[in-house]
């Protein structure tokens, strides 16, 4: 069995949802911006040497519905590589890395560029009456976003699921303030450290 690597590691700025400073900006041209500049940073990797780009996508809506694995892969490398989108909701992305690595060990694949791409911006409303035309009264525009956070199960939206966890746990709002102060401070100092300066690679809008 050959072993997997990870021989680079590229990201774009993550900004605030909805209105954040990539709202006008269409999440695959993020990406394959992204993939070009990676490319660009490995001068001995040539195009055709990519055996899959896997991209992971949680809200599959407007741009990201129309398998935008495969739109990446085409427009940032050619129409020669495959591209596939993988939906594993919060650890989509991460996901792409563990099936990367189960190709290549399985040897399926020597090469493979493995991430994900979400824009919460531009994730549309929908009127599902208009498809057959309305009769008589309001229609009623959908929220994509909120349908896709909310469980399909019933338990409710993201944000009240987290506080299900919560009580489950034990965990106090306390300790969970506490936590991101914390978080917040260690990213602070990381940054002001420079330790992400090679990772996060500019992107024009």
């Amino acid at each position: 069995m050959q072993e997997a690597y990870i021989v680079a590691g590229l990201r774009t700025a993550v900004t605030k949802a909805k209105k954040g400073g990539f709202r006008f900006t269409r999440p695959d041209d993020l990406a394959i911006d992204l993939i070009q500049q990676l490319m660009a940073s490995i001068p001995a990797l040539e195009k055709t040497q990519v055996d899959d780009v896997m991209v992971g996508n949680a809200v599959p809506e407007a741009e990201q519905g129309l398998q935008v694995g495969r739109i990446i892969a085409a427009r940032a490398l050619g129409h020669q590589a495959p591209g596939i989108t993988v939906n594993r909701y919060c650890a989509s992305g991460l996901e792409t890395i563990a099936l990367a690595t189960a190709k290549i060990r399985a040897g399926m694949a020597e090469c493979i560029i493995a991430g994900g791409v979400e824009s919460m911006s531009r994730a549309p409303y929908i009127m599902p009456a208009a498809r057959w035309g309305q009769k008589m009264g309001d229609v009623a525009a959908m929220d994509m976003l909120l349908g896709t956070l909310n469980c399909p199960f019933g338990t409710g939206h993201m944000g009240i699921t987290a506080e299900n966890v919560a009580g489950e746990h034990e965990v106090t709002r306390a300790q969970q303030d506490a936590f991101a102060v914390l978080s917040q401070e260690r990213a602070a100092a990381a940054i002001a450290a420079g330790h992400f300066a090679e990772q996060i690679v500019p992107v024009e809008v």
